[in-house]
């Protein structure tokens, strides 16, 4: 590999951290993954909450918890993380030095919470007007909830993803349900992502910064989608229907003779394919079926008829029928099926680093693949200030004595 291809596309970016939990450090990852140097900033002694969302810890070699979570790794690898006291003067003012080093900054402090502190936009700006500022909140930096504390669950309520997301009315399981991971934080990680580098292209050609007010609630009404628009269009309220599509028959699960199995047919051409494979052509010439309109005008009909069908024989077997016909189908994975896939193998979706406290540490790959540029694990997600003394020396340039006295005082 040449020196080219071994750089990061983000190579020589500085970003300073100053957010906790998912969706702030799920965006910082992404840039340092792609080559940003990132400097997480925490509190002394605690460091970021998620630090202490645990059990399951990440383990050492004899098998003891070492007391990082397995939560706090999933969204902090390649970064460099620093201990500061931004109480204290002190510390506040190595940030603010710090930021005049920064091309980018990111916090998902409450709104106004950096401001008695002099690390608020406004305050910043005047010592780095190139400064790319993100703040991620839940409900933005105006509006009567601004104030608010926002946390992801919080916002699947409130946004109306629980609403969509869980079994129907009237049957059994009923009632809303939020998605099983903290879906609304990462998309908005990912928002802010684009948002910055977005940000940095126009400071390529206006020589300034700017301020990124990313709120929770928005992203998550955002990519409510097609059922945002479904609503806008019709006035009609979506109303929940487990695994099945609002707009697309059939397009969901069904049972096997020993599981379940996902069918998920997009067109009519693929719903003849699917009535082929079934034993039951005839499906695809009934006018109550031949055009997705009709199938969803006649779904409980025809999800009934399916349903007896596909019970009769076992998921691997109907997914080898599915896939010669050309019908999309799969199974229903748990995670210990998902890293033992085939495909997934193939893809090196799961990563496997060494860590200073275990042997290694496995980790999520980053699914960006990219031929000139691409993504460099170049270190494990950090421990509690592993990298203060070392971005003292490489941002501020301070001397062994100036960081050993800081030490001594608790600011670091």
């Amino acid at each position: 590999m040449n020196e080219t291809l071994q750089q990061g596309a983000l190579d020589g970016l500085r970003v300073l951290d100053l957010s906790r939990v998912l969706a702030g450090p799920w965006a910082s990852q992404l840039l340092a993954d792609l080559g940003a140097d990132v400097v997480k900033v925490e509190r002394p002694v605690m460091g970021d909450d998620t630090r202490s969302w645990g059990p399951p810890w990440l383990e050492d070699e004899e098998g003891k918890a070492t007391g990082e979570s397995a939560y706090y790794l999933c969204a902090n690898r390649n970064k460099r993380s620093m201990t500061i006291d931004i109480s204290t003067p002190e510390g506040q003012r190595l940030v603010k030095q710090l930021a005049t080093r920064a091309d980018v900054l990111i916090e998902n402090f409450k709104v106004g919470g950096l401001s008695q502190y002099g690390l608020d936009y406004a305050s910043l700006k005047e010592l780095n007007p190139r400064l790319v500022y993100c703040s991620i909140t839940g409900f933005g930096q105006t509006g009567p909830y601004a104030g608010r504390a926002g946390y992801d669950f919080l916002i699947q309520g409130i946004g109306g993803l629980m609403s969509l997301t869980g079994r129907a009315d009237g049957t059994e399981g009923e009632g809303p349900m939020k998605v099983g991971v903290a879906l609304t934080d990462v998309m908005t990680g990912l928002y802010a992502t684009v948002a910055i580098l977005a940000a940095l292209t126009r400071r390529e050609r206006s020589g300034e910064g700017q301020h990124i007010d990313l709120a929770l609630l928005d992203v998550q009404i955002a990519c409510l989608a097609n059922q945002a628009t479904n609503y806008l269009v019709s006035g009609v309220i979506p109303r929940r229907i487990g695994n099945a599509h609002p707009n697309i028959v059939p397009y969901q699960d069904f049972p096997t003779a020993d599981g379940h199995m996902i069918i998920a047919v997009g067109n009519d051409s693929q719903f003849t394919s699917l009535c082929a494979a079934l034993g039951r052509p005839e499906w695809a010439k009934d006018e109550c079926f031949a055009t997705n309109p009709q199938r969803v005008k006649h779904r409980e009909a025809l999800i009934g008829k399916i349903r007896e069908v596909t019970a009769c024989r076992a998921t691997e077997e109907w997914i080898s029928v599915m896939e010669t016909a050309g019908v999309p189908c799969g199974p229903i994975n748990n995670l210990d099926q998902v890293f033992a896939d085939p495909q997934v193998l193939s893809r090196k979706v799961r990563l496997e680093m060494t860590h200073p406290l275990a042997k290694h540490v496995a980790l999520a790959a980053n699914p960006i693949r990219m031929s000139e540029s691409p993504v460099q694990y170049r270190q494990p997600p950090p421990t509690l200030g592993e990298h203060t003394g070392e971005v003292l020396q490489s941002w501020l340039d301070m001397s062994d004595a100036e960081i050993k006295e800081l030490r001594r005082t608790n600011i670091v």
